[in-house]
């Protein structure tokens, strides 16, 4: 009887185990097909994820292509009948021309009822496309001019092939017409050939663009508004020059030019190996002599704007590059290393400061580059 009790008792412990063996092999069963399907749909998943990043970047490359077309689009000419041959003033309401000066009115509120704004072009073929733009203000110092003298050493010291991958602005920041006239006839006359290729160009600043205090002849002998409208000056012709070419020189009214100034600059830029460089100097007065990759032009623009009312702008260009590259509480020597590195300094320097007569009022300056 014992023994028959123990047996059932085996029977019993069999059929739960098998009982339970089923069970698990079902739950087992059910657990692999849910990894199955979870697992299918992380496949699926992944693959719209793909799709869509695919699709993201074709749209992406689309989108590049067409911010670059416009990026290289210069406005079209508006021919009047004005003896300096402007082409074009205030472009129209209802033209969709890409303005890269429409960033002027975040920062000069006077600017945001005025539409559409772009520099009157005196002369030029507003060429584009090239490697080089070099940018020249320029402003009435009275019965001293040295503008002549500078376009004679930039122009003459290039090769054909140079001038023709290059274009040379000159911008008339000075709101006296007669001013203007003067400067137009010189350059048709004496450049007349650069100008036919269109390697010259000379467009002029509208009072429009500036602030009403800094034009008000009560105050043109005072520096501070002197400095405030130089950076403007400044900054208006980087946004005009930007479009224009791969890198931007910027120079002044009163320079000359090493021999074979444009070569050594350009084997120079070539053989940079670092890619982390803000600005190279060609010389180390001011703001003369400073190259620029074009597509970082904005973002001086920007900061230059920012702060116009502050200091002088080769101040600001010195400014720009330690806060780029100093971290807050950083060790002093160190940021000065940084900003030696992306702050790429050429020597012997390519220009050198002629002019004695400063563009503000009444002023004589004697700074000459030493290492020239």
């Amino acid at each position: 009887m014992k023994t028959k009790n123990v047996n059932l008792l085996f029977a019993l412990v069999a059929v739960l185990l098998f009982g339970f063996s089923c069970f698990c092999i079902s739950r087992m069963n059910q657990t692999n097909n849910q990894l199955i399907n979870c697992r299918n749909h992380v496949l699926e998943f992944k693959e719209t994820m793909l799709r869509l990043k695919n699709k993201s970047e074709n749209n992406h490359q689309n989108l590049v292509k067409v911010l670059h077309q416009l990026k290289h689009k210069v406005a079209p000419a508006k021919p009047s009948g004005s003896i300096l041959e402007k082409k074009v003033n205030m472009l129209g309401q209802d033209e969709t021309v890409f303005n890269q000066f429409e960033i002027l009115k975040f920062f000069l509120p006077h600017l945001r009822t005025a539409g559409n704004i772009y520099p009157d072009i005196a002369i030029g073929k507003q060429r584009a496309g090239v490697s080089f733009a070099l940018g020249i203000t320029t402003i009435d110092r009275g019965n001293h001019t040295y503008l002549k003298q500078t376009l004679t050493s930039v122009l003459s010291r290039m090769t054909p092939e140079e001038e023709e991958d290059s274009v040379v602005i000159v911008s008339v920041a000075d709101t006296d017409e007669n001013y203007l006239k003067s400067v137009v006839h010189m350059v048709k006359t004496r450049f007349r050939k650069q100008v036919q290729s269109g390697a010259l160009e000379v467009i002029s600043i509208p009072a429009l663009f500036y602030p009403q205090t800094l034009l008000e002849k009560k105050t043109t002998k005072n520096e501070k508004n002197w400095q405030i409208k130089q950076v403007l000056d400044f900054c208006i012709l980087m946004l005009y020059a930007q479009p224009k070419a791969t890198y931007y020189l910027q120079l002044e009214d009163d320079i000359v030019a090493k021999k074979m100034y444009f070569t050594k600059m350009k084997d120079f830029v070539n053989s940079v190996t670092s890619k982390d460089w803000f600005y190279i100097e060609f010389s180390v007065l001011g703001f003369i002599g400073k190259l620029f990759r074009s597509k970082d032009l904005m973002d001086f623009v920007h900061f230059f704007l920012i702060f116009y009312r502050a200091k002088p702008i080769d101040v600001l260009l010195d400014d720009i590059a330690l806060l780029r590259m100093c971290s807050f509480g950083g060790p002093l020597r160190s940021c000065l290393q940084l900003k030696r590195e992306v702050r790429v300094q050429y020597k012997p320097s390519l220009f050198q400061h002629v002019g004695t007569h400063s563009s503000f009022p009444g002023r004589e300056q004697h700074l000459k580059d030493h290492y020239y």
